[in-house]
């Protein structure tokens, strides 16, 4: 009777039942170690910047900052009801199963690079923080922070069928949740504001908590073959392409009211 149903789900809206099963006889293992040692995660909103310090910090000799991973979107799937049976007596579910193919695959790229530590940002990481932290207890995190208007305008320019105030609240979303991550986790704040206009300053700050020896090259990442900007992957406009670090523009006059609070939270101005 329910492959017949599920049959006809499948056929008609792409869906199937499932029933959701417990963990036998077993014990849920939650592991705390992993094979990917401090993995370094760049919380951010989108049009943050994210796409430049990702490259400024791979242009490193022993930092590896590969393009967005959405490892939210990385997941196992156990189908049959032996492989779930057979998973949940050994005390693996879903949450785990997961947490080790990310792992794993993690620590395959950095192995591939041939450096010692991996940087990631994938903006949409900002709504998975928990997992994240979860899944490496020894993670670090970066929270970069941006004027939440000029984010705003970035938004609007990249998305054009938006309008204002449908990318104002889209804006917020990852705002709110960038805020709360700051609020939960430990990490260190870096603003796109003073990484453009000191970049030396404010990559030498980063490599003193990241633990690492800052290197000149950092600011001119191109010459560290940091020019391979995918679409789709993070930023690919002509600015991140030039190869080096780049002056940021003014900031609009207009804060959107939907962003005004965050702009006070986090210490920028707001005009009356």
């Amino acid at each position: 009777m329910k492959r017949t149903i599920n049959q006809a789900l499948a056929r008609t809206l792409g869906y199937q039942l499932v029933r959701v099963r417990g963990t036998g006889n077993g014990h849920r293992v939650t592991r705390t170690d992993r094979l990917l040692h401090s993995p370094v995660f760049i919380l951010s909103s989108v049009r943050s910047g994210s796409t430049l310090l990702r490259a400024v910090l791979g242009s490193h000799s022993t930092l590896y900052s590969p393009h967005e991973l959405h490892l939210p979107d990385v997941t196992a799937t156990v189908s049959g009801w032996y492989a779930e049976q057979a998973m949940a007596e050994l005390g693996f579910d879903r949450t785990e199963l997961t947490a080790l193919l990310r792992d794993r695959l993690l620590d395959a790229a950095l192995h591939r690079s041939g450096k010692t530590t991996l940087v990631e940002k994938t903006p949409n990481h900002v709504f998975a923080y928990r997992s994240l932290a979860d899944t490496w207890r020894d993670a670090r995190f970066i929270f970069l922070l941006r004027h939440p208007a000029a984010i705003h305008r970035s938004w609007r320019e990249a998305r054009p069928t938006m309008t204002a105030d449908d990318a104002a609240t889209d804006v917020l979303r990852y705002l709110t949740a960038l805020q709360e991550a700051r609020t939960e986790l430990t990490g260190i704040d870096v603003r796109y504001e003073d990484l453009t206009a000191e970049p030396e300053r404010e990559t030498r700050r980063l490599c003193a908590w990241l633990g690492v020896d800052w290197e000149p090259a950092m600011l001119e990442y191109g010459q560290r073959g940091q020019t391979r900007f995918r679409r789709g992957l993070g930023d690919w406009s002509g600015k991140i392409n030039s190869g080096a670090v780049q002056a940021a523009r003014p900031t609009p006059g207009d804060v959107p009211e939907a962003l005004r609070d965050i702009c006070r939270a986090w210490g920028y101005p707001v005009p009356d």
